[in-house]
């Protein structure tokens, strides 16, 4: 079984790459809805509408066109790369709607920004060619 480091990661808003990411995480789920009936003995259930949210947290560069494309309210396409863009690799796609912004900076540290986001449609895994 194959094992990767989080440095292989990588994220593209439509084709731009997202430069200085320190992390991001996609979080999918799905809704069930409750089918039990009388004399059933236990509760049973049926898979119903999936989800997803995101985020990401960069150094901020005004000067990354991926970056500076997450603004809030924006609808965006985006690919998630776990392990790496290179032939073979997994990664996921969607389209999402960014929620949120929040740029940290002190003056003993580097200016951060933190991006959230909310899926809209179906998250897609592909393999990169």
């Amino acid at each position: 079984m194959a094992t990767h480091t989080g440095s292989e990661g990588t994220l593209k808003v439509g084709a731009n790459t997202i430069g200085e990411i320190r992390s991001f995480s996609i979080s999918e789920s799905a809704d069930t809805l409750e089918d039990t009936s009388m004399g059933d003995a236990a509760r049973t259930y049926k898979s119903s509408l999936t989800t997803f949210t995101g985020s990401v947290d960069v150094f901020w560069d005004e000067a990354d066109a991926g970056q500076m494309a997450m603004t809030v309210g924006a609808s965006v396409t985006f690919s998630a790369y776990p392990e790496g863009a290179t032939a073979g690799d997994k990664y996921y796609t969607g389209s999402a709607i960014v929620t949120g912004l929040t740029i940290n900076s002190s003056f003993d540290g580097m200016v951060e920004a933190s991006i959230t986001l909310q899926g809209t449609g179906a998250l897609t895994l592909s393999t990169a060619a």
